[in-house]
């Protein structure tokens, strides 16, 4: 099982939160599952389709997951809840003429010492081993990442680019969409941390900042202090992070 921790506010400029997170720890069947969104799509919209991804993706693991399942029926429980969480939002859009409102997200489904993880935009999953050694999990689906890939620019200077919140996939806007998240099995040894966050952390502190505050702080007050070092960047955008400790 997992120790688990959460944070989330809506930054320094923001005037509401359209982040979005939650837990559920199934004890019986071993699962811990965690997932961040991070909202788009004017008032009230960004807010309602971080929320009901939150929600609908819960509900489906709840629903589905199995003490006995191989990791590869868990990637197909993770890929079904992408998909009805991007129909709820879709469907929720047409009905309150909300259209074009959307979400990222990543997950990540905890058990027997391995993770998997799902993404969908721009938030991300970290991995920092219990010794030392943050690793960036996911790869986002955005206009700067792609940039990166072909060489155009460097991950510090996408950091900085104008068009670092152009995000290329998203939940939402589009129905009957088959595939929409990256999936990845990660392995985990006890002391290993993942950490799950929206952009509005990854845009303000770095991947060595997460690191120290994680591994050489205390787990009840490293999210504060990533908070913190996120308004002392001026805190643009709303900043949520997921703490998840293997045990």
């Amino acid at each position: 099982m997992m120790n688990v921790w959460g944070m989330t506010d809506v930054g320094l400029t923001r005037q509401e939160n359209q982040d979005a997170y939650a837990v559920y720890t199934d004890q019986d069947n071993g699962f811990t599952v965690g997932v961040v969104c991070d909202g788009m799509g004017g008032p009230g919209g960004g807010k309602l389709a971080s929320e009901l991804a939150v929600e609908t993706f819960l509900a489906v693991c709840r629903e589905r997951l199995r003490a006995d399942m191989s990791a590869r029926n868990v990637q197909t429980v993770a890929e079904s809840a992408v998909k009805e969480a991007n129909t709820a939002i879709y469907q929720r859009s047409c009905s309150d003429r909300l259209r074009g409102m959307g979400t990222t997200l990543v997950s990540a489904i905890a058990w027997d010492g391995q993770a998997l993880v799902s993404n969908v935009g721009d938030s991300r999953a970290y991995r920092i081993p219990a010794g030392g050694g943050i690793t960036r999990i996911t790869k986002d689906h955005s206009f700067v990442e792609r940039l990166v890939e072909r060489g155009d620019i460097t991950a510090e200077e996408a950091r900085r680019h104008p068009n670092r919140n152009l995000i290329t996939r998203a939940l939402g806007p589009d129905a009957g969409v088959d595939s929409l998240s990256d999936s990845y099995l990660v392995a985990l040894e006890s002391g290993d941390y993942l950490l799950l966050c929206t952009d509005g952390l990854v845009g303000t502190a770095t991947d060595q900042e997460m690191e120290r505050e994680v591994l050489h702080g205390d787990n009840d007050t490293c999210l504060a202090r990533l908070l913190e070092i996120a308004k002392a960047q001026g805190a643009p955008d709303n900043v949520t992070a997921l703490l998840l400790r293997q045990q």
